[in-house]
């Protein structure tokens, strides 16, 4: 799943730690989600979402044609 966490947590002036602290996860699980190594459940991509001020379909995104 592609995705812009690392843009909309800079965006929102926000460290990898800091974001981690805010949604309750590791910095090292923040880094690999901005990776694409990791795809986060919905809530914590809900969580995120809601941390960096941003909406679901802004930060992460699967387009159609990937699931074909």
């Amino acid at each position: 799943m592609k995705n812009t966490v690392k843009l909309a947590r800079i965006k929102a002036n926000l460290t990898q730690q800091q974001l981690a602290d805010k949604v309750g996860i590791t910095r090292q699980t923040v880094s690999l989600i901005e990776k694409g190594k990791y795809n986060p459940s919905l809530k914590l991509c809900l969580q995120i979402c809601y941390a960096v001020h941003a909406k679901l379909d802004e930060i992460f995104w699967i387009e159609q044609e990937e699931f074909e």
